[in-house]
């Protein structure tokens, strides 16, 4: 999941966006007022963490602009405020939790993933036999689970998200990479080819769990993945 950080302790905001992205997140770190609002506007996230004490725009200011353009982005505020009424106000004005400083990581973790769940769209994507949790950070493949490593997932998740379009390499490589879309690589296909072999897509069609029976007894499987000549890679049938 796309996730925003804002808070002015540099260090902290650091730790915090280790142990997200260590979870499979794709983590924006800001540390004021400004900079959060300038990033929701430009890339909304599918989550937000805010601090209060923000300079150039406080927390509060930053939670109303965030309301303004959505509802159903989840905010968990995380202060060291302890005033009731200040845990009062901000749930008021759209914030889905509120926790104290100090606080405990796997707590944190533990309320973003039940926020996820209440809130965010898209939390389950679905292709065929092959079924994404992205806040639960799994895969399954015919109900097996399918063990990836975080970038294995974000190359996945980003195609699943684009389902029926294709994507070229250059996006891939910016977007899932944060690589110039220039780059002379060639890591997007060895990962698209690691992807491959552990979902089984580039076995021979008698050898992939649950194929249908084609013509002459044989079984055929439609690839999850194709390669989209001169254009990159998709996700299923073409929109």
């Amino acid at each position: 999941m796309r996730m925003l950080i804002a808070d002015d302790d540099r260090a902290l905001g650091a730790f915090l966006a280790r142990g997200l992205e260590q979870d499979g997140h794709e983590v924006t770190l800001t540390t004021d007022g400004q900079m959060a609002m300038d990033a929701a506007q430009r890339d909304m996230p599918e989550m937000a963490v805010l601090d209060l004490n923000l300079p150039e725009h406080d927390g509060t200011e930053v939670l109303e602009f965030m309301r303004s353009l959505t509802e159903d982005v989840p905010i968990l505020i995380l202060t060291a405020r302890q005033e009731p009424e200040t845990r009062l106000r901000c749930l008021e004005m759209g914030a889905d939790d509120f926790m104290q400083k100090p606080f405990s990581f796997a707590e944190l973790r533990a309320r973003c993933k039940a926020l996820a769940r209440r809130r965010s769209p898209g939390l389950v994507l679905r292709h065929g036999d092959l079924e994404m949790n992205r806040v639960e950070h799994l895969v399954t493949r015919n109900g097996e689970t399918v063990e990836l490593t975080n970038k294995e997932f974000a190359l996945l998740e980003y195609l699943m998200l684009h389902r029926g379009h294709p994507v070229s390499r250059a996006t891939l490589l910016e977007s899932v990479w944060n690589m110039s879309p220039d780059a002379g690589t060639n890591v997007v296909d060895v990962y698209v080819n690691y992807l491959r072999r552990k979902l089984r897509d580039n076995l021979p069609p008698e050898e992939v769990a649950g194929t249908a029976e084609g013509a002459g007894g044989k079984t055929e499987t439609p690839p999850i993945i194709r390669t989209v000549r001169g254009m990159g890679y998709r996700i299923g049938q073409a929109v």
